[in-house]
């Protein structure tokens, strides 16, 4: 079985549980993923499309496009991660505008922007934003925040 399909019966699973009782919470999402990445972002978009729909979802420029055809959510995009999209949404993280960071990187290539990744994974630690830079994390993240675990977010950060 494909990771497609198995994405797609998960998603099929939790729409027939119905909705969780923590769905009038929405949290604000950034998405960033490198090229090697990319397909498998917008994979496990599709399907958690039914989770990331009562979200707020932005995300670097091509990341966000792919997922915005593929899924038919609404992104907000920011510039390219190479042109300055990952340090818009590092502003973001900073003013304390982000609630979860998805971010699926490559750990096999070297990069020469890993300097500005590690700035930017530290302001999630800064800001004790929830974080995932591969699928195993970002699934059981996914299902947290589905069950309403990450709620405290809006605790202790009340929407402006």
């Amino acid at each position: 079985m494909n990771l497609a399909n198995w994405y797609a019966r998960q998603n099929a699973a939790a729409r027939m549980s119905g909705p969780s009782r923590w769905e009038a919470t929405s949290m604000n999402i950034a998405l960033i993923a490198h090229d090697s990445k990319k397909e498998l972002m917008v994979q496990f978009c599709i399907a958690y499309c039914g989770v990331f729909s009562r979200h707020d979802i932005c995300a670097t420029g091509t990341t966000g496009k792919f997922v915005a055809e593929a899924t038919g959510l609404e992104v907000m995009r920011f510039l390219g991660g190479a042109q300055g999209g990952d340090q818009q949404i590092a502003a973001r993280i900073a003013c304390n505008e982000i609630d979860l960071l998805l971010f699926f990187r490559d750990p096999i290539r070297a990069r020469p922007d890993e300097p500005d990744e590690a700035g930017l994974l530290r302001l999630c630690d800064v800001h004790n934003i929830p974080v995932a830079t591969n699928i195993a994390t970002a699934e059981a993240l996914i299902h947290a925040l589905e069950r309403g675990d990450l709620d405290w977010r809006n605790i202790v950060n009340p929407k402006r």
